[in-house]
């Protein structure tokens, strides 16, 4: 397995590197976001432990830009800051785990593995099915590059929509994700805030963006730019 530290820190660079080769790993170590950014672009890696605070281009900016570019490479986020607002940011810009320092050896080999295990797949901060766009962790919805205001009832319905596209969704689908099990109100509450999403969405010259599939439920129907 082949991994790369950006890591600005030299003496922990180093012994991550040593660490690492001693349990097999061949590794790559980079002091700045800039190289990292070009060694992650321009060699397949299996992980990526990286570190937020770097000159150059920061942790959160490289991890932004290769999920954007489509590389799904899984990364590991090191940083001294504990906040957990910090942890958000970097969860929400496309990193799959993060360790605050000081660390634990054994506890960034465990994650590791289990980030190994998972292997390079898709997993994007920002949904985009046809012209729509979603982005869960801004809360904001987009048709055709124009911004549409949702309330948070709605941006849940739509997100659950966009997370299954093609799919029919029953009634009670949506309602048992988007409101709790102990909901007992009257279900077809669902179809208010479909009239609402189908409102905001809609443009004169398309087709409907949530489609009714009669007897069944409604399925999101992706059109293009």
């Amino acid at each position: 397995m082949r991994l790369l530290v950006v890591e600005d820190e030299r003496r922990l660079a180093a012994g991550l590197r040593k660490g690492l080769e001693a349990e097999g790993f061949a590794v790559d170590v980079v002091y700045n976001g800039t190289d990292g950014l070009w060694m992650a672009r321009e060699n397949p890696f299996d992980a990526i432990v990286l570190d937020i605070m770097l000159p150059g281009a920061n942790g959160y900016q490289v991890c932004r830009t290769l999920r954007g570019e489509g590389n799904w490479t899984p990364i590991l986020m090191l940083t001294a800051k504990v906040g957990v607002w910090d942890e958000v940011e970097g969860l929400d810009t496309g990193a799959d785990d993060y360790l605050a320092k000081p660390f634990s050896y054994a506890v960034l080999l465990a994650r590791l593995r289990a980030l190994l295990r998972r292997g390079a797949s898709p997993r994007p901060a920002v949904i985009e099915v046809g012209d729509l766009r979603l982005d869960p962790s801004a809360r904001r919805v987009w048709r055709s590059g124009e911004q549409i205001a949702l309330t948070t009832r709605e941006f849940a319905v739509l997100e659950f929509l966009l997370r299954h596209p093609g799919e029919v969704l029953s009634k009670t689908d949506i309602l048992g994700h988007v409101w709790d099990f102990d909901f007992d109100g009257d279900p077809n509450i669902v179809e208010v805030y479909v009239r609402r999403l189908r409102t905001k969405l809609g443009r004169a010259a398309d087709p409907p963006v949530i489609e009714t599939v009669r007897g069944a439920g409604y399925r999101l129907v992706a059109h293009g730019d």
